[in-house]
This record gives C-alpha cells, structure tokens and sequence, in this order.
C-alpha cells in the first residue's frame, strides 16, 4: 500500500513519522512466533513450532533465555510484574509461569474456546478469542469473565495494553487497533506491518508487533505528536454538472445558479478549475464558502440552462490519529471557532427537549471533548438506522423517528455537538461510485467536529451504522479517497441553502414544469 504522509501545505518532501510506523525490525527466534510481551527490560516470545518462550534483547533480537512452554501450543503472553502468563489454545488453558525455570505457578481454565492474545492491565488479564469474535477482561485466579466487548474486526490475534487502551491485532484486516477499555470503542486504526501479525507487547513507549508468516518482530511508534497520515493519492478530472431543462409550456424568467468550488483541505489538492461554461460572477456565503453564481433569464419551453465547471484534483485517504487523553474539555475551544459554530437554526433546534434528553443521556457528566462527541456518534448509531427516503426533515424530528439519509444523520449530530457544546458543521462532495471513471448522482455529505488544539475532525455517523466496532471507528477520523469536498458550511447558506455541491433559485411563469440535473463525472489521470 503507498503511503504519504504531507503537511497541511502539501509540500511532497516533508515526510513525518506516524502511530504505527517501523521503527526497526528483527528476525524471530523460532519459525512460528505467536505470543509477544515486554518485561520491563527484555522481550518474550511464544513459539508454536518449537514448544518453547524465548526472552530476548529489544536492541538487537538476541536470545538471552529460553524456557520450555507449559503446553503444547503457547500463543499469547503475558507479564504481571513478577510472572509470565501463557494462553494455549489446545489445552483451553491459560498458565502462570515463573521466567526463572517456567514452573507453573497457576493453571486457570480459559472462559473461551479459542484463547489468542494475553495481556494485563495491572489487575486483570485481557485475551481474544477469534473463534468467538470477543476480547475479554478475566479473573486471573479462576478465569472469570468481567467485562467482554465485541471484538475490533473478526479475527483477533495479539493484544496489549498501554497503560489506558487496548492495542488489538486483526489476523484477516491486516490492521491494529487502540480500543477504550470502558466502552469497547475502536479509536485508532493503523496498518500492521505484516501479512499475519499475532502478539503484541508494549515497552512504555513503543508498541511491539511479531509477524507469524514473514518471521519478524517490529518497534512501532506511537504518541509521535503527528495527527494524521495521508494515503492512496487518486489524481482525477472531475466535471460537475447542472441542468435546467424546461418542459414548458410557460417560461423560466429566471434562474439563479450556484456551483460550490472546492478548496485545498487535508484531503484533497484542487490543482486546476476550469469554467467550461463561464459563470456570471463569484459569491461567498456567511461561512466563507464560495460560489461560480449563473444568472440565466428568459429559458423558453424545450431549453436547457448548463453550467459546467470541471476541477483537476488529488485526492488522499486520511487517518486522524487521536488520543483522547491528549484531548481537553468544551472550555479549552477558541471562542470565535464556539461563537460561529454552536449557532441554533430552524433544521438544528439545539434547545429542543428532544435532543436536550438524548445529549443528557448520550454523555452523562462527560467532560472530555473527544468522548463526548464519541458518545454521541455512539448513541446516534444506537438510535437510528439509514433510510434515504426524501426530505430533510430537523434534528429532533429525524432523532424521534431514528431513521435518515447522511444528511439528516448529519443534521442530528451537529445539533446534539452543538447543544452540548461541541463546534459542529457539514461538508459536501462528490463521490467515486464503484470503478475510477463513475458518474455520481447521489453525493454525499458528512460532519466535522472542532477538538481542542487538534482542530477539525471528519466524522460520517450515517456511515458508521455498521455491526462492526472497526468500521464505526472507520467513520469516526478516518475518510477514503473517494471524495472531492467542494462544500464547507454550518447551514443555511445564502447561496447554498442547505444543500451542497450546487443549488439553484428559480421563477416561473404558471404552470411552468422543468427538472433540475445534477451529476459528477470522475476521469482518472493515470500515475506518471
């Protein structure tokens, strides 16, 4: 997979480290290396093949120990401060190990079929099972299940802990997750560095990842201060269309029509706009948003008003890299980013006691602007399901009813933000749909949150009502490449309405009939 990572300016040369970079790598000490965990000092690994646990330098990969597993097929592992625990699969069993001499000290039965990953939080054990889907908090004296979660994806493999999260290894996605150990919630996604990662481990500062199938383990940086990571760069020609046709029998006095121009963002580099039909002028709203404005007049019966602009753009795949402990409260946010973007409006209703009850029972007494937002994005997922069934309908009449298109589940999260004192707002564009060269007649829109020294944040809730914990997580910080946003707005818009990508102010003489076209046509540049 290429990856970029870019400043905001773009500037291709400047290249930054990122949550789940190599920081370096070594070979394992047997052919099929499973569980993985740090000691405070040193580095065990579990061997399948061999029956065997390995201690070894972090430095350089050398063997400085090795002891006999206590059964036959050792996978995940783990260090309590004095032992070494040991989950084997085969035996349904999970071990206490004295690293002196492997002396078992404690055999406990594991509460699951499939035992995989181990790791322990300062009190309890944590183990994934991918026969079961789950991870699990479990008694270490007899094996009790205390809390269990879903798991990230559907095949869990290592796991460690940090000290707050759970870092947890997918064998199938080929990706590792930061999960909340309150709420099972994945917060950050990032690429493993092998085809088959198993045991994970955590030396305090860097993460720990062994590769089952090409044989090595690697150093992985976290916490590296930089907030996202830019991927999978899609440089296309896109065209946007608007039509008018008129059907007559009377005529279109005039029409007033506004094509949204998009703007260099995170995500995306317009490199070139060209007018294949020139606009009458520019105009820019009360957001800063700005418009090619087409003033046509006098449309008779069986004619067709076009305005077509086409932009020349690169587009990247992006992934925020948030830790919310790093994230402040509501208080630590601008004023003037809070004084434009908690405004109430007729679609919002943020004083509605409607969605004064669900923000009080989405956060509780939440004070985190990270976690409150993600409550919300949780309890807007709980409560509704997608319906795109015409209509925009406000914020406490979508909630009540619990379905919607994007936009109404995005109009039900930027009130619920907003009322609880998050600055919210949504941004529009248009989409890939399936193969590189595809027409778009649908779009899309989604919301972005401001958080407190770290800035706007992309979060999609229509697109996150999935079963899976790593797709909720995909929509919450995380965009594909398949967007060209050429609309940025708190609503209400003097040019856009509450639309996005175009709108049009229309009059008729009576009984006049017309339709209004709208579609994007994306043709891809091929990589040089």
């Amino acid at each position: 997979m290429k990856k970029l990572f870019f400043f905001i300016l773009f500037l291709p040369f400047l290249i930054f480290p990122y949550t789940g970079e190599v920081a370096k790598s070594f070979n394992t000490p047997g052919p099929c290396s499973t569980g993985l965990t740090f000691d405070g000092k040193n580095i065990w690994v579990a061997d399948r093949k061999l029956g065997k646990i390995f201690c070894i330098s972090p430095e350089n990969g050398k063997i400085l120990k090795e002891i006999k597993a206590p059964g036959n097929w050792p996978m995940g592992l783990a260090w309590d401060g004095k032992y070494l625990w040991n989950a084997d699969p085969k035996a349904r069993k999970i071990f206490k190990i004295d690293p002196k001499d492997g002396t078992i000290v404690r055999i406990v039965d594991a509460p699951t079929p499939s035992p995989r990953g181990l790791a322990w939080d300062g009190k309890y054990l944590w183990c994934t099972d991918n026969a079961l889907d789950k991870v699990m908090q479990i008694s270490p004296y007899d094996g009790t299940t205390i809390i269990e979660y879903k798991s990230p994806a559907g095949d869990p493999r290592g796991i460690t802990y940090d000290g707050k999260y759970l870092w947890i290894s997918d064998r199938i996605t080929d990706e590792i997750y930061m999960m909340d150990t309150a709420s099972g919630s994945v917060i950050i996604i990032t690429d493993a560095p092998g085809p088959f990662t198993r045991g994970l481990a955590f030396d305090e500062k860097y993460l720990w990842a062994v590769d089952y199938q090409n044989d090595k383990i690697y150093k992985l940086k976290v916490r590296d201060g930089e907030k996202y990571l830019l991927e999978n760069e899609r440089e296309a020609n896109i065209t946007l269309t608007h039509r008018i046709r008129n059907y007559g029998p009377g005529r279109i006095l005039k029409a007033d029509v506004h094509i949204a121009l998009p703007l260099d963002r995170v995500s995306q580099k317009v490199l070139n706009t060209e007018y294949i039909v020139p606009p009458t002028d520019f105009v820019t709203d009360q957001w800063g948003q700005k418009t090619a404005h087409y003033t046509y007049k006098n449309i008779k019966p069986g004619e067709i008003a076009e305005s077509v602009v086409k932009f020349h753009a690169k587009v990247y795949g992006v992934k925020y890299f948030v830790y919310p402990d790093e994230i402040g409260t509501v208080k630590d946010i601008p004023k003037d980013i809070k004084k434009k973007y908690l405004q109430d409006s007729d679609k919002y209703q943020i004083n509605h006691p409607a969605i004064k009850k669900a923000v009080k029972e989405a956060i509780g007494d939440e004070t985190n602007a990270y976690w409150i937002a993600r409550k919300i994005y949780n309890y807007i997922l709980k409560h509704m399901y997608y319906e795109l069934s015409g209509g925009w309908n406000t914020a406490p009449t979508v909630l009540t009813r619990g379905n919607g298109s994007c936009s109404e589940y995005s109009f039900v999260f930027i009130s619920m933000c907003r009322s609880a004192g998050i600055p919210a707002k949504y941004v529009g564009s248009v989409v890939v749909r399936g193969d590189d060269a595809s027409i778009d007649d649908v779009f899309h829109r989604w919301v972005e949150i401001y958080l407190p020294g770290y800035g706007w944040l992309p979060v999609d809730p229509s697109g996150g009502d999935k079963p899976s914990p790593r797709d909720q997580a995909r929509c919450f910080g995380s965009l594909s490449n398949r967007f060209l946003i050429t609309t940025d707005s708190g609503g209400n818009s003097k040019t856009l309405g509450w639309y996005y990508n175009t709108n049009e102010f229309i009059t008729t003489q009576p009984d006049t009939k017309y339709e209004v076209e709208t579609f994007a046509e994306w043709e891809p540049i091929k990589q040089r």
